[in-house]
C-alpha cells in the first residue's frame, strides 16, 4: 500500500495564496500559511485519503502495523509516534525570527522531542529572501540586548533565495523565512517554537504576539559558520543526497521515463512532489503522485521504484526516510 493523507491547512498572519493551487485543491480558507501533509502532533493527526484504510487516522495506522510500516528500527526507537513532521509553507509576509530547542532541552522543558529541520526551496519571487545561522558571535548577553534594540536581524547570515536552494537547520540554529518563499520542510515530530523576534508586528489579538527571549537565550546554538547553505549538483536521471543526521535522511529526485530504483531499507519512504508527477511503484502498488502531493511507502514494501509519468518532461520529488 502506498498510502497519500489529507491535507491539513493552516490560516496565519503572514500566510499567502500559492499552496492550494500548488497542490490542486480548492478551499475557502485564505492566507494559507501552511499545508501539514504528514503529521503525528497531537490534535494535529494526518488521516489517510486513499484506497482500502481511508478516513484511518495515522496514529492508528502506526499501532495496527508497527514495525511493517516504520521499519523495525524505527519502531524500536520511536514507538507509536511518526518521527516526521512534513510542511509546505507560503511566507507572503516575513516570519518571525525563530531557533528551537535540541532533544534534551525540550523534553526537560516541554516532555517534547527537539526539533531539527530543513528547508528545500520550492518556489521564490526575485526578491526572496530568508536568514539562517548568525554571522558574527554573540552571548547569551548580547544576543538579549539585541532583541532589546531591535538589532538582532543584522546578526544573522541573510540570503536570496531561488527555487532549489537547500538549508540544514539543526536545533539551536536561529532562522527566519522571508516573504515570497514557497518551501517544502521535513522536521522532526514536534511543535516547539521559541519566537525571537517579529518586527514589532501586532497579532489578530490587537496586542504584539509574544517573543520567548528567556527561553530562547538558552536554546541557541551560538557558533558562527561562513556559510549556512546546502550545496549539491543537481542529477541529470538520479537522486543526490541533501541531508543526512540522526532525525531524517532527505534526497531529490530528478526524474525521467528510466526507473529509478531506491534501495531496500529498514524504514518508511516518504515522496514529496515538488514539480511534475511522479509514479510510485512497489511490487504491491501504483500510485500517481502530482507536484503539491505526499505519499508515504511502509518499510515492508518491496522493489521500490519511481519515474516521471511523462517521458518528455523531468519531475522533482523530494524522498524522505531514517536510515
Amino acid at each position: 500500500m502506498i498510502y497519500k493523507f489529507n491535507p491539513i491547512l493552516k490560516s496565519t498572519l503572514w500566510g499567502g495564496d500559492k499552496i492550494a493551487p500548488f497542490k490542486g485543491i480548492s478551499t475557502d480558507l485564505g492566507s494559507i500559511g501552511e499545508s501539514w501533509e504528514i503529521s503525528g502532533v497531537k490534535n494535529n493527526v494526518s488521516v489517510v485519503s486513499n484506497g482500502v484504510d481511508a478516513g484511518m487516522p495515522l496514529d492508528l495506522l502506526i499501532e495496527r502495523d508497527g514495525a511493517k510500516l516504520l521499519g523495525k528500527a524505527n519502531f524500536e526507537r520511536f514507538g507509536l509516534e511518526f518521527p516526521l513532521l512534513i510542511k509546505f509553507i507560503d511566507a507572503k509576509q516575513d516570519l518571525s525570527i525563530q531557533v528551537h530547542p535540541n532533544d534534551r532541552l525540550a523534553q526537560r522543558r516541554h516532555n517534547s522531542k527537539g526539533k531539527t529541520e530543513m528547508w528545500y526551496v520550492i518556489d521564490a519571487t526575485p526578491d526572496a529572501r530568508l536568514k539562517s545561522g548568525l554571522k558574527e558571535k554573540l552571548t547569551p548577553e548580547s544576543y538579549v540586548a539585541s532583541i532589546d534594540d531591535n538589532s538582532i536581524c543584522d546578526k544573522l547570515r541573510d540570503y536570496n533565495v531561488s527555487a532549489g536552494d537547500v538549508f540544514f537547520l539543526p536545533a539551536g540554529r536561529i532562522h527566519g523565512i522571508g516573504a515570497g518563499c514557497l518551501i517544502a520542510e521535513i522536521q522532526q515530530t514536534s511543535d516547539i517554537t521559541y519566537r525571537i523576534y517579529d518586527f514589532n508586528r501586532i497579532g489578530a489579538d490587537g496586542k504584539p504576539r509574544e517573543l520567548h527571549t528567556e527561553l530562547s537565550k538558552d536554546a541557541i546554538d551560538y557558533t558562527v559558520a561562513d556559510d549556512y547553505r546546502t550545496d549539491y549538483v543537481t542529477p541529470d536521471n538520479g537522486l543526490v543526497s541533501l541531508v543526512k543526521c540522526p532525525y531524517f535522511h532527505v534526497g531529490l529526485a530528478v526524474l525521467t521515463s528510466a526507473r529509478l530504483p531506491l534501495p531496500d531499507i529498514d524504514s518508511f519512504v516518504i515522496v514529496i512532489g515538488v514539480e511534475g508527477t511522479t509514479i510510485i511503484e512497489t511490487d504491491n502498488a501504483r500510485e500517481e503522485l502530482h507536484k503539491g502531493e505526499t505519499a508515504l511507502i511502509p518499510a515492508n514494501e518491496t522493489n521500490l521504484t519511481i519515474h516521471s509519468a511523462d517521458a518528455s518532461t523531468a519531475s522533482k520529488a523530494l524522498i524522505a526516510c531514517i536510515d
